[in-house]
């Protein structure tokens, strides 16, 4: 074996399904905007998988004859992609995560039915209580969304 073959290990992705991002997060339709998260580095970096389809009910006004999906929907598909791979870990069973902020998002793409939108999220800071992360939502090798985004875990009102 040589050195770059020594070097090269595999890490396991940790794949959440439906079921698991269901106990990750209160999210129920129709605002549940993830069907997958593979977490790629625990804790660090994930991409969430969003199969979007004319059945989502957003399309029936917007818009109209030509649907899109709402950028502030992308932006909360990857904040619901960062939760499930923080919250997913465990012992955060009587937490919520709440949004503090949204900064230099950039819509460059739109997101149409039919579309598999591929949300991947790099945890930029992380500490007890609060977090920031980029996300970076993709239609095929296309950006279709890109913000920084912070936000502060709560307790859950019982």
């Amino acid at each position: 074996m040589d050195a770059e073959t020594c070097c090269q290990t595999a890490v396991p992705v940790r794949t959440i399904d439906i079921s698991g991002i269901m106990k990750c997060i209160p999210h129920r339709y129709p605002f549940l905007l993830v069907d997958k998260v593979d977490v790629m580095e625990e804790g660090k970096l994930a991409v969430g998988t969003k199969c979007v389809t004319m059945n989502e009910h957003f399309f029936q006004g917007h818009f109209p004859g030509q649907p899109i999906m709402p950028g502030v929907l992308i932006i909360e598909a990857l904040a619901q992609t960062a939760c499930v791979m923080l919250m997913s870990k465990g012992g955060f069973e009587n937490k919520i995560a709440f949004f503090l902020g949204i900064e230099e998002a950039k819509f460059r793409n739109a997101v149409t039915p039919g579309t598999v939108l591929s949300l991947k999220v790099e945890v930029l800071k992380l500490g007890g209580r609060a977090g920031r992360f980029k996300g970076t939502a993709m239609l095929g090798d296309k950006v279709a969304c890109e913000a920084e985004m912070s936000f502060v875990l709560a307790d859950k009102k019982a």
